[in-house]
């Protein structure tokens, strides 16, 4: 039941909200969403523990079945989702939103959580594409209703940006389900790991595969699809860019490691070069962008585009090791990202905008505990030892420096070259964004410290971000059974 129950809560308390809650107080619209938060939050963790199994008849006639699970590869992230979905909650109770009724906005939210959560628990093929296509929906209504009040225009371009992209790459993996589904038989994505694509003819997975990971790359996204990304964080209100950085984008690198790495292995190991060299350039473009850019949140985005990199780079090794790191750094992402977003967009609350080249009050001197939780955030996603950046990243570049015997050692280790030059361009975006932010003598305009439900929210996700980083065991543990499993027991 507790799966049951952390789909359908908030899945149905949305729908509630739609329909009857449009005219409730924002705070009691607030407290609902916050209760039905909590439970799935419990009904996961419940999960996680028991790791129970749904198995029942769906649409008979195409063996198609409503298949929910859980396994180390999906655990964390199921945690993870539950864990924000229950913070951008409880954070927004702090003001109205702009653009319409606080009913729709929870419901909005609570259906992103309930999409991911049918995502990550997934173990049908076709289920897992629906559930990943219940979250855009949604996800657009909060770009383009809730998002920056004062930018109509832009709001109505990023969600068309988002809607075209998120199409097209739905269009490619939908496609590429098709055919993995037809030519194996079954859409039973645990019956596919197994086979790992025996009986299927190569040049049939070669296709499934490219079709795949071109539509996945999209939803990542991975250079040159991640063009809707920064407009669209831009634009987000604060809980949709938490959402859109720390769920949205993991779905994407999940389907990556469920579909093709899981089901059609030697064909993925044929792109794998290609999945590389596309995730080194988007390091290096991630980080160059970050060295100019003014906006502060489409910052955080094109950094977000340079940290899926380093996943590109680890899934491209083709090791135990990289697979390891890679589901390391979707979630390390996960918390600093959702870390930097909320700072930010609280920044952007006080500041009236998020414009770098406005001269500011130091953080350090006016809101310390804002200003210590954005250098926290900063120094963990460069990649500073002790922190939630470090060990995915630095696990990524070992793996795709020996990787696997069938990948082009030279290739990959170009690739890990370029990785590393990638992070000292994260050291000097965020020590411009430090010094231009944080530093400094300026004590006006003042603006208010975080407290209360805010201080909560961001203290959480700075521990979350030291625990990763002094403990990667905590998380390394969790998932190292399903990677053996998957790739076996080699380096």
């Amino acid at each position: 039941m507790v799966i049951l129950i952390a789909l359908l809560v908030p899945a149905a308390v949305a729908v509630w909200l739609l329909g009857a809650g449009r005219h409730l107080a924002h705070q009691v619209v607030n407290r609902v969403a916050l209760v039905a938060a909590a439970v799935t939050l419990s009904a996961v963790v419940a999960s996680v523990v028991a790791r129970p199994s749904i198995d029942r008849p769906w649409v008979p006639a195409l063996d198609l079945r409503w298949q929910f699970a859980v396994d180390g590869i999906s655990a964390p992230l199921l945690v993870m989702t539950a864990v924000l979905g229950l913070a951008v909650v409880a954070h927004s109770s702090r003001r109205r939103p702009e653009g319409g009724t606080s009913a729709a906005f929870h419901a909005c939210l609570l259906l992103v959580v309930a999409g991911a959560l049918g995502t990550f628990y997934a173990r049908d093929a076709i289920l897992f594409f629906v559930a990943f296509e219940v979250v855009l929906v949604p996800m657009w209504v909060l770009i383009t209703r809730f998002g920056d009040a004062h930018r109509a225009e832009e709001r109505a371009d990023a969600g068309a940006r988002f809607v075209l992209y998120t199409a097209l790459g739905s269009t490619l993996m939908l496609v590429g389900i098709l055919g993995l589904v037809s030519a194996a038989g079954t859409a039973d994505l645990q019956v596919l790991a197994r086979g790992a694509g025996s009986g299927i003819p190569r040049h049939t997975q070669l296709l499934i595969a490219l079709a795949l990971v071109s539509g996945l790359a999209v939803k990542v996204p991975l250079f040159p699809a991640h063009t809707w990304l920064p407009s669209a964080h831009t634009i987000a209100p604060t809980a949709g860019s938490v959402l859109l950085a720390a769920v949205l984008l993991k779905m994407g690198t999940y389907g990556l490691v469920r579909l093709p790495v899981a089901t059609v292995p030697d064909a993925f190991g044929r792109l794998a070069p290609l999945v590389a060299v596309v995730g080194a350039v988007g390091i290096l473009w991630g980080g160059l962008a970050c060295l100019v850019e003014r906006d502060l949140k489409r910052l955080i985005a094109y950094s977000s585009v340079a940290h899926m990199g380093f996943v590109a780079l680890g899934l491209a090794s083709g090791t135990r090791t990289g697979l390891q790191a890679a589901l390391f750094a979707n979630v390390a992402h996960g918390v600093v990202s959702a870390l930097l977003f909320f700072v930010v967009g609280g920044l952007k609350e006080r500041w009236g905008s998020a414009d770098l080249a406005v001269a500011r009050a130091a953080l350090r001197e006016v809101t310390p505990r804002l200003g210590f939780a954005l250098v926290v955030g900063l120094a963990a996603s460069l990649g500073l030892p002790g922190l939630a950046g470090f060990w995915g990243e630095f696990l990524s570049l070992y793996a795709v420096w020996s990787p696997a015997g069938d990948r082009p050692a030279g290739l990959l280790r170009a690739t890990a070259v370029a990785g590393a030059l990638g992070t000292v361009l994260a050291a000097a975006y965020a020590l411009r964004v430090a010094r231009i932010v944080w530093m400094g003598e300026r004590v006006e305009p003042a603006i208010a410290d975080s407290r209360g439900v805010e201080w909560v929210v961001v203290g959480g996700l700075v521990v979350a971000a030291l625990v990763l980083g002094v403990l990667p065991q905590v998380l390394l543990s969790v998932t190292s059974d399903a990677v053996t499993a998957l790739v076996g027991g080699g380096s």
